[in-house]
């Protein structure tokens, strides 16, 4: 488990309560105590790494303190695993649902996947060539593209999602969660929120869509040749592609973007190295692989930069008000408003 920590404070889980229920409805597990620790990334949802024996286990559940209204819907992504793995391997396999009556909210369990998930480093020892970085860019963009290529109609997301006005309820809908959760006046942002309204463009056929779509949400093999994992699945719906791409450009940092782009989340992602796809390059690729459009990804890009602003503001909101103390989120307003004024620019721009 040396991809995790020891669990932080206010955040344990009752062992003995957790395996119990892992041993009623998982079958043959080992006689052995159960040991859990926690994955350090993220800031949203907490996971957990979960060890029996031979037997692992990854527990995932909603963040402590109160949530944003359909935020954090356990069952909902559990559904969606479910549906998703039989077509598209790196999805985990969901083992088991469990609601609230066991821990006090809900969580759900699912395979444990092991290989490389690349950040703001490489792991010691692998040898960095310009190459190297072009075949992960090449292998993010297969990824993408192969899960945009699922007919989804095949699975229950056909009846759990409603693509027809996707963009639409997507934009105002965000525009709506930011107001709810503003905490500081930002210059500009009645002047943004107001073109992205008046310039929504027509989507193409729906696609399964991951939105959350990053390279550190990817576990790669030993040889960076093949994504084997793909994860935190909760925003997954039936929508846009281009709005998919669009996300996951926003986390694709390049070499001359502003250092506070660069390090808002944390230390410099690797994609700013020689050799990754630049952002055009990589929506290039899309383009050439899936067959669509990107004519209209100054708009998508602009979006997208607007919403992970508002995902940062919803955790700051929580800081701000208490409902959490993780002192990575104390500064997260500065980067806020970077994503605002960055989208503002880019929502000026041609791709």
């Amino acid at each position: 488990m040396s991809d995790t920590i020891p669990i932080r404070k206010g955040e344990e889980l009752d062992v003995k309560v957790i395996e119990t229920f892992l041993r009623k409805h998982i079958q043959d597990l080992p006689n052995a105590p159960l040991e859990i620790r926690q994955f350090g990334a993220g800031r949203s949802n907490l996971t957990y790494a979960l060890q029996i024996g031979e037997w692992e286990g990854v527990l995932r559940r909603p963040p402590l303190g109160p949530v944003a209204p359909k935020a954090h819907d356990m069952e909902r992504e559990y559904t969606i695993l479910k549906e998703i793995h039989p077509y598209f391997s790196p999805a985990p396999k969901p083992y088991v649902l469990a609601d609230q009556n066991v821990i006090g909210r809900p969580f759900f369990v699912m395979e444990r996947k092991h290989g490389v998930v690349l950040d703001s480093h490489f792991p010691d020892g692998v040898q960095v060539t310009e190459d190297l970085c072009r075949q992960i860019s090449e292998r993010m963009v297969d990824t993408l593209v192969n899960l945009h290529s699922i007919d989804y109609t095949k699975t229950s997301l056909k009846d759990i999602t409603k693509p027809e006005g996707f963009l639409e309820r997507q934009v105002h809908g965000w525009i709506k969660r930011y107001e709810r959760s503003k905490t500081d006046e930002i210059d500009g942002i009645d002047q943004l929120t107001s073109w992205m309204a008046d310039n929504i463009p027509h989507s193409p056929e729906p696609a399964i869509i991951h939105y959350d779509f990053k390279l550190n949400n990817s576990m790669f093999n030993d040889d960076f040749n093949d994504v084997i994992g793909l994860f935190d699945w909760e925003m997954t719906t039936v929508g846009d592609p281009l709005a998919d791409l669009g996300v996951a450009m926003s986390y694709w940092i390049e070499a001359n973007d502003s250092d506070l782009l660069k390090r808002g989340l944390g230390d410099e992602p690797i994609t700013a190295r020689s050799g990754f796809m630049t952002r055009k390059e990589f929506m290039e690729s899309y383009a050439r692989k899936s067959g669509r459009d990107v004519t209209n990804m100054n708009f998508y890009l602009t979006f997208a930069y607007f919403k992970l602003a508002v995902i940062c503001q919803q955790i700051y909101y929580r800081y701000k008000k208490g409902q959490t103390q993780d002192e990575r989120f104390a500064h997260l307003d500065l980067f806020v408003k970077n994503l605002i004024h960055y989208a503002s620019e880019m929502a000026s721009k041609r791709i």
